[in-house]
């Protein structure tokens, strides 16, 4: 297997299953890692603990949260990294107001479970066309369950606590793809022109009739964008 090897980071509370088409396919030829991004509550740890596991150099891909995960590991070890891929992410840090909702919904998960908080968050996770798509709802549940309450508890505290990764975007000098559904609604794709247009030479990718999920929505047309573009 000669291909780059490739690090995976999902995001809130999602497991590896959201890349499940990119990594059966990418993986006959890449060597592929999935990030533990559930065990610390900050993004330096988060970081750090894929840092210790990966390969000396790679291609690093981050969804949502996996995206802010992904600008920390750049500001810690830029020269491991050899190509960056950015998907449904966005550069700027949490509002106060964001932050006090999001330790809401680690309440509500505590007090009436994570199927509910998963329930109410769908809508904006996919396009449209996918709200009554009931297989997708459970991969949903499914993944949220797996990975439990405390997790989304450390999770959350790792995402308040983010640095603005608006003003180092210029320090990433390698060959930089971003994806964007473009009917997210959850990061809307103005955040991924933002990262685009301020890392060097990046190149933008907007997915038609996809929300925030694409990797699992349309996993073909992401995975072939992926492929391009370590190929």
């Amino acid at each position: 297997m000669s291909g780059l090897p490739i690090v995976f980071i999902p995001g809130l509370m999602c497991t590896g299953r959201i890349y499940q088409h990119q990594v059966e396919t990418l993986g006959q030829t890449h060597p592929v890692l999935l990030a533990n991004h559930w065990s610390h509550d900050t993004m330096a740890g988060i970081a750090k603990s894929t840092l210790d596991l990966a390969p000396k150099t790679f291609a690093l891909a981050g969804t949502s949260m996996g995206g802010y995960v992904a600008l920390e590991i750049m500001r810690q070890a830029p020269e491991r990294v050899t190509k960056l891929l950015l998907m449904s992410t966005s550069a700027k840090p949490d509002t106060p107001e964001r932050s006090a909702d999001r330790r809401k919904q680690v309440e509500g998960a505590r007090k009436y479970g994570l199927r509910a908080g998963t329930r109410a968050l769908y809508p904006k996770l996919v396009h449209p066309a996918r709200h009554e798509d009931a297989p997708l709802l459970t991969t949903f549940f499914e993944m949220a369950e797996e990975l439990g309450v405390d997790a989304f508890a450390k999770q959350i505290e790792a995402i308040i606590g983010r640095a603005d990764s608006r003003p180092t975007l210029g320090d990433v000098r390698i060959p930089t793809l971003v994806i964007a559904g473009r009917d997210d609604a959850l990061i809307t794709p103005d955040n991924s022109e933002e990262l685009a247009s301020g890392i060097p030479g990046a190149r933008l990718a907007l997915v038609e009739h996809c929300g925030h999920m694409g990797m699992i929505e349309r996993p073909e047309t992401y995975t072939k964008l992926i492929s391009g573009f370590l190929d």
